[in-house]
């Protein structure tokens, strides 16, 4: 039988393309400037770019996003790292602004409405916090919860120990098989 060509001529597209394709149809598309970015800050931080107490508060809102379950969470992953390395490196100046200024905010709606800073509060009362921030800035076209959480999201998603652990990406799968049950491969989700 003959190795699979990258392009075929019926349907004028390569591999990688229909691969894509399907990625764009299945919901997974990413912003274009947030995969230029993913490569170049996927390595662990080397320095810390935002002050204690913001680094602290993005790890429990990264948390929050996406806590341990049966998979590993955001904080587990290094999620917070990566969004500090964003931040130090690729984000735009107005991003920046608009992080630091969230965080700030975040902390003193958490100290009003919930008598102390973000981080220490019980996880019902982050929730509340976020849900009520979300809420306030629903419909603007930029805001700091749509940044934090696509940031927190994007680092998920693109880290090591997800790709290969939750999402089971296999860099070079084995042979093609179109139609095996979904009790044979252990009822599991497959990204190539």
């Amino acid at each position: 039988m003959n190795a699979p060509t990258e392009q075929t001529p019926a349907s004028g597209i390569g591999r990688r393309e229909a691969i894509r394709r399907a990625a764009l149809l299945a919901g997974v598309a990413l912003s274009p400037q947030w995969l230029t970015l993913v490569d170049r800050a996927r390595p662990a931080a080397q320095a810390l770019h935002l002050r204690p107490e913001q680094s602290a508060i993005v790890s429990a809102v990264a948390d929050r996003i996406l806590p341990r379950t049966d998979t590993p969470g955001a904080v587990d992953v290094g999620v917070p790292a990566f969004i500090d390395l964003l931040y130090g490196e690729y984000m735009t100046s107005p991003e920046r602004q608009l992080l630091t200024d969230g965080l700030a905010r975040l902390d003193a709606s958490a100290k009003s409405t919930a008598g102390g800073s973000f981080g220490t509060l019980a996880t019902d009362r982050q929730d509340a916090v976020l849900r009520a921030i979300a809420k306030a800035e629903e419909g603007r076209a930029q805001s700091f919860f749509a940044l934090i959480r696509s940031a927190t999201i994007l680092g998920y998603f693109t880290s090591e120990q997800v790709g290969r652990n939750v999402l089971h990406y296999d860099p070079v799968p084995g042979g093609y098989d179109a139609c095996v049950p979904i009790e044979q491969v252990g009822r599991r989700n497959w990204t190539t």
